[in-house]
């Protein structure tokens, strides 16, 4: 029994809420950071294969997908050891709520940690709900060129000529307009969409986009844990004060009462 009941109140020592927001943050990032860092490569591969044959034309670009491939370590790097100073914010909160009543005092520190945390996360979840738009924009672009290639495949498209159907990735901004070929059309934006890269690229990007949005999603639930946990936080000091000035009262009358009955019996 001593043994069970030691693994009950350790089990109910675990924020299971602050777990699971944990969890789902870290498996967002991953999608994110590792689909996302795939997906760019193989964007890289598509546009010098097909759309910009010179080097100087996508040499801008390159280095910008490069930028952003290192800004991917940073964000995997930062958010892991994010979530396990959150997850263990939680359980410092948990410890400090079911000891209400007990010798455990929460400190003003701790108080001006978690409303920190609070403001840090609020901050991360308006900046993931920017990043979640832009992972957007490539997979937008991808499936134009996926419906491109459909539309010329479906025999419901009663086409006369099907290489006048083009795809010009130049007027998305993504490479100059003096790049070539800049565009490709009929036949060969056909085999464009059949290739490995463009495929694999296409999926990754939808699943690094889910995985943004997971991301937003967690730190949505970390704020929600967070504010409330700052909230408890709160009522357990407030409730601590009133306790202490409770017993100091009630020293006092003790103490009053005592030397009354001194008083009284020197009296007497």
């Amino acid at each position: 029994m001593g043994c069970f009941e030691c693994c009950i109140k350790c089990l109910g020592g675990v924020p299971y809420a602050s777990l699971v927001a944990t969890i789902l943050c870290f498996s967002g990032v991953a999608l994110f950071c590792g689909c996302g860092h795939v997906a760019l490569t193989g964007t890289v591969t598509i546009l010098e294969t097909h759309f910009s044959k010179v080097t100087t034309d996508h040499a801008m670009l390159t280095n910008v997908i490069q930028l952003m491939q290192y800004v991917i370590y940073g964000i995997a790097s930062f958010f892991f050891l994010y979530g396990i100073i959150l997850l263990a914010e939680g359980f410092y909160t948990t410890s400090a709520v079911k000891e209400l009543h007990s010798e455990f005092k929460t400190t003003i520190c701790g108080r001006c940690i978690s409303g920190m945390f609070v403001f840090l996360t609020y901050i991360l979840g308006v900046a993931w709900l920017g990043v979640f738009g832009f992972s957007a924009v490539p997979v937008f672009l991808f499936y134009n060129m996926w419906s491109t290639c459909a539309a010329m495949k479906s025999p419901m498209a009663n086409l006369t000529n099907i290489d006048s159907i083009c795809v010009d990735v130049r007027q998305y901004g993504i490479i100059p307009w003096n790049a070539t070929p800049g565009k490709a059309c009929g036949s060969t934006l056909g085999d464009i969409c059949n290739t490995s890269e463009f495929y694999l690229s296409y999926h990754l990007y939808i699943v690094a986009c889910a995985g943004a949005g997971a991301t937003v999603i967690a730190l949505i639930h970390f704020l929600m844990i967070l504010s409330a946990n700052w909230a408890y936080l709160k009522d357990a000091s407030q409730m601590h004060a009133y306790q202490d000035i409770k017993m100091k009262e009630e020293r006092e009358l003790q103490d009053i009462t005592s030397r009354s009955k001194e008083c009284l019996n020197s009296y007497t």
